[in-house]
């Protein structure tokens, strides 16, 4: 599968307001693609294609919530309309609720569900007729950590993100099947110094936040692009998330258990914050229409997502280090037989 490079890409990008879609699609401009991005604030996006503009990229954008199959469908419509196709999609858009399950309402909970995982199937659902018609692209689905291992206190976003995992795996069978080159990503973060936790409804009576340590978005970023032009399945992002990935895998109750010890505590921090505060669960907060958030002094770099993006470095260092354990292994034999 052949994807184009970016700077002859037209590509959109949902929830492109703040966060980990704006980070995105400034990358995207700056490599020399023309843009469509998204989302519910219009001031976000009218400072962001201001900013895109000033760099002299090309972008513009298109106001949806991602909840309305029609809205969202509208943003494919335009991109082609106003760039004649389209190559890449982009789904960033997500809400949340923090609070403990008993205390989310129906409502609540199915707005989540609406956003944060029906916003990713409108979107492929929106996106795939026009990525067929050029006869390849790409479709990158922002999913979480979350999708592979729920928080407390998290519960509806942990579901939805879990429900995107299951979505994207059927999706992509369905696409090989057809043989079509369309390459579906999951792109899987860990915890991101985004606005997220400024603008999620949270009923905890402090200002939420994630479990250190942080990244910044920029990691995201260069993930999304990286897939953008390398068919990739899945791309988990940060080192603390490929940890947390391994142990799952080995043992769900001793995650169980780290979990219950540090994630009730961790996600909170000292700052009082009221339930009726605003938040974006309905409604767009516009104050908050940047890309980091406030926990920069919690980042950390990352050092694995290099190898990720660099395959043959990747398996040559594994194949370095299987060799390694071999010999080791090897050596030990012979030295119990002598």
């Amino acid at each position: 599968m052949q994807l184009k490079t970016i700077d002859q890409q037209v590509v959109v990008v949902v929830g492109a307001s703040s966060g980990i879609g704006r980070e995105t699609a400034l990358k995207f401009a700056q490599r020399g693609a023309k843009v469509v991005v998204s989302a519910r604030s219009e001031p976000g996006l009218k400072s962001l294609v201001e900013e895109i503009q000033g760099l002299g990229g090309d972008a513009i954008y298109v106001i949806a919530d991602v909840s309305n199959f029609l809205q969202v469908k509208a943003i494919a419509d335009q991109a082609v309309a106003e760039y004649g196709r389209l190559d890449t999609w982009v789904n960033a858009a997500a809400t949340g609720v923090i609070a403990p399950f008993e205390k989310i309402t129906p409502e609540e909970f199915g707005r989540v569900v609406d956003v944060t995982l029906m916003g990713q199937v409108y979107g492929a659902m929106a996106a795939l007729p026009y990525l067929k018609q050029q006869g390849r692209g790409a479709l990158i689905l922002i999913s979480s950590m979350e999708g592979r291992r729920s928080l407390p206190l998290q519960s509806p976003y942990s579901a939805a993100k879990h429900g995107v995992e299951g979505f994207v795996e059927a999706l992509r069978v369905e696409i090989q099947h057809e043989k079509w080159p369309i390459s579906v990503t999951s792109i899987l973060p860990s915890t991101i110094n985004t606005p997220y936790y400024n603008k999620i409804r949270s009923k905890l009576g402090v200002k939420p936040t994630g479990i250190p340590p942080y990244y910044q978005p920029g990691i995201v970023a260069d993930a999304i692009l990286y897939a953008a032009e390398n068919p990739t399945r899945d791309f988990v992002v940060g080192d603390a998330g490929k940890v947390l990935d391994l142990l799952q895998r080995i043992s769900p109750p001793l995650v169980d258990s780290l979990l219950s010890a540090i994630a009730f505590t961790g996600q909170r921090t000292n700052e009082p914050k009221p339930e009726d505060a605003p938040d974006n669960l309905y409604e767009p907060v516009s104050v908050y229409d940047k890309v980091e958030g406030d926990f920069k002094n919690l980042t950390v770099p990352t050092f694995l997502d290099w190898l990720d993006q660099n395959p043959p470095l990747k398996w040559g260092a594994l194949a370095f280090v299987a060799l390694g354990i071999a010999g080791m292994l090897s050596g030990g034999r012979d030295q119990n037989n002598a």
